[in-house]
Formats: C-alpha cells, sequence, structure tokens
C-alpha cells in the first residue's frame, strides 16, 4: 500500500541537493519506512546494507527533494486528463494544429477535441492562435473546443451546435460570445473578465465514467511523477463540488494507489451559497483529516464569488462588488472560529487592500493565532500590503502565470508596472511567508519546470523579459520555493521538503544537474527516478526497469496514449525540429511549399509574412 510504505532502499553515487542547510550535500541516502534514515556520503551510508537493502547506483545524478506545487488543481484535472489534447510545450502552431488533426481523425462520436489551458499563443514560433477557419477546416464534424488562458475559447461549429448557443444564445454577466455580421455565434468566446462563460460551455462537453476517471488520475499522477513533484496542494475549483467530485480521489487512496501526497482545500461552488457551504463543511472536517498521503488543508481559494477578480489582463481590472467585505468577513469569521486555515485568489492589489481590511477587522475580534491564511497570486501586490500580510502572519502562494501572460500585461500597463509581478524577491526580504506553483491546469501548464525557470530568469514562453535583476532569486532559492517553503502552506513544514533524517522519503533523480545547465534547458528538465515515500512511483532512462507497472490509457482514444503529457524535447533544440519536420510531414516532398526548417528556430522570423514565415518554419499543410 502506498499509503503504509515498508521498503528499505539506498541510493548512493549521486548529488544530493539536501536544502538542509546544516548539511546542503550528499552522495547517499538510506530510507526504511517511507522516510530518509540517513543522509551522507557513500562510505558511511553504504555502513548500513544488507542483503534485505536494494541498493541503486544514481550514475552522478543531480537529486533534489521532491517537487510540491501549492497551487494545482489536480483533483479536477484527473478527472479528465485522459481527454484532453495538450499543447503545453509545443513549439510551433504547425505543431499543434498538426495533433489536432490527428486527434480529431481517432476521436468517436459524441466525444470532443478538448485543448483546457496549458499553452500560450506566445510559445508559438507563430505567435499567433489558430483561427475558427483553419479549426472548422481541421474538423468539420467533431466538437472542439480550446481554451486560452482564462481569456477565451475557441468552438468549431460543431462544438457550437454541442453546446446549443445559437443567434438567440444571450450573453451571461461578464461574458461574450462573438456574433457575425448576420447574428450567428462565430465560435469565440470572450472573458470580459469573467471565466464562467469559458468553463461553463467545457462542462457542456461529455465526461469519463467512473473507471476511465480512476485511470485518468493514474495517468495524471504518472505524469507529476515523471517532472518530478511528490505532493500538490488542491487549490479546488469551478465544478469540484464536495464530496462528490472527491470519490474518484478517495477511492484511489483507499485503493492505495496514490502517487501523490494531496492536501486539498474546498472551493465555495455558487454565488449567495459560501456562508451555507462552510458552514456545512466545518461540521464535516477538520484540517489535517486524513494521513500522509491525502489530508484536509482548509478553506479556497474562492471564499466568496463577490471578491473574485478575474486574472484576464486583455481586461481592465474588475472592481469588486460594495457588498463584497460584508460577504467575506461573514465567512472569514466562520473559518477563524474554527480555526481553519484559509487561502484567497486575489489578482490586483485592490483586491488585497480591502481583503485585508476584513481580514484585520475579523483578527481583532478573533485572533488568527497561528491560523495559515494566505492570498493566492498577487501579481500587483504592494509593499504596504507586504507589510501588512508579514504582520497578520500570512503568506503569498505565487503562480508563473506571468510566463503566460506577461505580454498582455505589458501591453495594458506597461513594462514598468510588470517589473514586479508579483514582486517575489521583495516578499521575501519583508519576512511574508512565500511559495511557489503553477495554478494549473488551465491557466497555466503543470511544469514545474518552467516555473523554475521563469523564477529565474524573468522570462515569458514568448522569451520576454520582464524583471528586473532585483526581482529575480538564484536556482537554490527558487527550488527551496518549490519544495520546503510550500510545506507552510500546507502546514507540514519538517516532514517533507527536504533530504533530511526524519523527513519524507519523497525525491527526484533529474535528467541534468538543473544548478549547472544553461537557464534555457531549465525548461526541458524531467525526472529519470522519483521517490514518495520510499517507494518507486516513476522511472526513465536507466532506471526504466524500476518504474512500477500502470494500467493502459482508457479511453483507447485518449489523446494522452497517443501523445502524452507536456511535450519536452529529448535532446535540445535539434529534437525540436526534428519534431516540428514530423508533425508537418516533410520528410516527403510537398509540392505546395518548400522549406528548411532549422532556420525559424535559430533566426528571428516575422510571423506576420506568411510567405517568408511558412517558407522558414515548415508548410502549412495541415491547414489544407
Amino acid at each position: 500500500m502506498m499509503n503504509n510504505p515498508k521498503t528499505q532502499l539506498i541510493l548512493r553515487n549521486g548529488q544530493f541537493t539536501t536544502l538542509d542547510r546544516q548539511h546542503p550535500q550528499a552522495t547517499a541516502v538510506a530510507i526504511s519506512d517511507g522516510r530518509f534514515t540517513a543522509v551522507g556520503d557513500d562510505s558511511e551510508v553504504m555502513r548500513l546494507a544488507d542483503s534485505n537493502k536494494q541498493v541503486i547506483d544514481l550514475n552522478r545524478r543531480c537529486v533534489i527533494p521532491g517537487l510540491i506545487d501549492s497551487h494545482l488543481h489536480f483533483i479536477r484535472g484527473g478527472l479528465n486528463y485522459n481527454m484532453e489534447l495538450r499543447w503545453d510545450g509545443i513549439p510551433s502552431l504547425a505543431d499543434a494544429m498538426h495533433r489536432l488533426k490527428e486527434q480529431v481523425a481517432r476521436t468517436p462520436v459524441p466525444q470532443w477535441v478538448r485543448i483546457v489551458g496549458g499553452f500560450t499563443e506566445m510559445q508559438f514560433a507563430e505567435k499567433r492562435l489558430p483561427t475558427l477557419d483553419e479549426i472548422n477546416a481541421a474538423a468539420p464534424d467533431t466538437p472542439v473546443f480550446i481554451l486560452h488562458l482564462y481569456d477565451r475559447a475557441l468552438l468549431n461549429r460543431a462544438a457550437l451546435r454541442a453546446c446549443g448557443y445559437d443567434r438567440d444564445t444571450p450573453n451571461p454577466p461578464g461574458g461574450l460570445i462573438v456574433k457575425d455580421s448576420n447574428g450567428e455565434p462565430t465560435g469565440l468566446l470572450l472573458a470580459e473578465p469573467n471565466a464562467l462563460i469559458l468553463y461553463s460551455a467545457l462542462a457542456k462537453g461529455p465526461k469519463l465514467p467512473y473507471e476511465y476517471q480512476l485511470n485518468s488520475t493514474r495517468h495524471f499522477m504518472r505524469e507529476m511523477n515523471r517532472l518530478g513533484i511528490t505532493s500538490v496542494i488542491d487549490a479546488g475549483g469551478g465544478f469540484q463540488n464536495y464530496p462528490d467530485d472527491y470519490k474518484i480521489i478517495e477511492d484511489l487512496h483507499k485503493a492505495g494507489e496514490l502517487t501523490l501526497r494531496i492536501a486539498y482545500n474546498l472551493f465555495t461552488q455558487k454565488a449567495g451559497e459560501e456562508i451555507a457551504d462552510f458552514s456545512k463543511w466545518t461540521k464535516m472536517l477538520k484540517p489535517g483529516d486524513g494521513d500522509d498521503y491525502y489530508r484536509h488543508n482548509g478553506a479556497g481559494e474562492m471564499l466568496v464569488f463577490s471578491a473574485a477578480d478575474f486574472e484576464d489582463f486583455r481586461m481592465p481590472r474588475p472592481d469588486m462588488a460594495p457588498h463584497m467585505e460584508k460577504d467575506l468577513e461573514a465567512v472569514v469569521r466562520i473559518l477563524a472560529s474554527n480555526h481553519w486555515p484559509f487561502r484567497l485568489h486575489a489578482t490586483y492589489n485592490e483586491t488585497i487592500s480591502r481583503a485585508l481590511d476584513v481580514f484585520e477587522k475579523v483578527n481583532r475580534d478573533i485572533p488568527f493565532d497561528g491560523i495559515h491564511w494566505f492570498f493566492d497570486h498577487a501579481e500587483t501586490v504592494t509593499d504596504a500590503n507586504l507589510e501588512r500580510i508579514a504582520k497578520l502572519g500570512g503568506g503569498i502562494a505565487i503562480q508563473h502565470r506571468m510566463a503566460y501572460q506577461g505580454e498582455f500585461f505589458v501591453q495594458r500597463y506597461g513594462r514598468k508596472a510588470a517589473e514586479r509581478t508579483p514582486p517575489y524577491q521583495r516578499m521575501l526580504a519583508m519576512g511574508v511567508n512565500v511559495g511557489a506553483g503553477t495554478d494549473a491546469t488551465r491557466v497555466a501548464s503543470y511544469d514545474p519546470w518552467t516555473a523554475l525557470y521563469w523564477l529565474t530568469t524573468g522570462k515569458t514562453l514568448g522569451g520576454l523579459s520582464l524583471y528586473p535583476a532585483t526581482n529575480l532569486v538564484d536556482r537554490e532559492t527558487a527550488l527551496r520555493l518549490y519544495t520546503q517553503a510550500n510545506t507552510w502552506f500546507s502546514n507540514e513544514e519538517g516532514v517533507k521538503g527536504q533530504i533530511k533524517p526524519g523527513q519524507y522519503a519523497d525525491l527526484a533523480v533529474l535528467s541534468a544537474d538543473y544548478f549547472s545547465i544553461p537557464e534555457d534547458e531549465i525548461r526541458n528538465l524531467v525526472s529519470v527516478l522519483t521517490i514518495v515515500g520510499g517507494r518507486i512511483v516513476y522511472g526513465d532512462d536507466e532506471f526504466s526497469a524500476l518504474a512500477p507497472p500502470l494500467p493502459p490509457t482508457m479511453p483507447d482514444w485518449s489523446p494522452v496514449k497517443h501523445f502524452g503529457g507536456y511535450f519536452k524535447p529529448a535532446a535540445g533544440a535539434a529534437t525540436i525540429h526534428s519534431f516540428a519536420q514530423a508533425a508537418c510531414g516533410c520528410g516527403i516532398s510537398c509540392s505546395v511549399h518548400g522549406h528548411a526548417h532549422g532556420r525559424a528556430y535559430q533566426d528571428a522570423v516575422d510571423a506576420a509574412d506568411q510567405r517568408g514565415f511558412w517558407g522558414a518554419l515548415g508548410c502549412s499543410c495541415w491547414a489544407v
């Protein structure tokens, strides 16, 4: 059983970064009963070896504590993972559209092809999204839903029919169904800025049956393990009702099949019913209920709907309703009275200011007294509010959303304003509890290495440098934010996040040395051996034979079965070139588009010049 590990294991000949300041480096560890029992050099740890212990030679590979994502919508993501075609990490729109066209061909009626976030148009060499005409040409009959961040969704004509959208469909509050000159929906849905229009449309699609959802969640856990993730804090989510939508993860936990540690927060689901939700839940649960693999973590990230400031930087900042403070105070009083930790989604400083007024007021009557409370996101928080957060003992969970949306923020607010979005170096200096994560799976991808790349370089996926050096952190600090620091956010300080005797034996052996590779290669990192609680949960390369078996992907047409998860080049840029070449089929002669792939990735190519662009990158045969 994963939740009662008994493995006896020694790992030797590695390059361990322990994040234990007393003993920062090691070459070997011993593990018993799911915890580190010895950390040191090979000679001292190997004295503990006997015939009952498995010994693995790590071949001098870089080893880090298992990564922890402090803000991931994992439980919801797992229910849908096997249904979703991922554009995460794909280098060009041509490659992405080839995947779409191929998936359309294998997807049976009445299923949809769904690309549900995790990418930005700025990551593509073309710097654009597909047009609706291109999507309809690639998928004339199969419904296609493409979510881009939380700003828009692209639906082909088949998806519009499946959703029931027509000329008479009204716009929801804060959303726009774009219509043509004849009054017919075009297929473009815009958050203005309320994203409800986007995920309510997505909710109209078919769901996987129970057995398939179990399988999907197991495959999503394996994908997390492939990236070196061993723990997540689940931030709830829209259309994720408790307890109904937690049955899959709870059943996997009972069966001993979790390969991630999950701390989960409860997210209110309907405006006007927030008090009822938290009054009910505080009677059902208390923080910490569960065990080392699955435990309750408190409330949020949605506490009240009137405090939701959506993060669409293409739209003006939304003002919160005048009754926000009244709504929020009522819920926070319930939480503080029951000593529940809580988190609150807050993108903008203006929202944070008003929420802090409420928190300080409640704290005067019901002292928070060590409650771990925090804001999520906080891209535009000011120093004055950082002081207030620190004084009240709070924290901020930051995510790499600006790596996906930085260009859009700059377009609206300018380069200067973008220099501290969020000011994570300043947060650390002012004594705020800070942890890192992704906000995956929709507004950004779940890849932790993109987040670590962003923290250390300040660059977007489109290559824009956002931050001055004063807002960047070094690689060790970034790693600490993704491991040890995140334990504060789940009330698990001292039990994980470091490679240290007595802590959970969670670690990742990396494909390359995170501390010495060029910065642009950080995003390509994966794990080749992931261990959770002393059990091997993932293995690749020379450790592939150690990988535990995983049941075949369900359903058979799943995009995951055919494409996997986050795209990572196997061996640098040359692999990206060959991927683009294979995707467009230019291994054979194309009578329409002559081209040579390599130059597009090496030279600055103007994507607006369609003839010149496609001649450099590759053919546009996917659009034909």
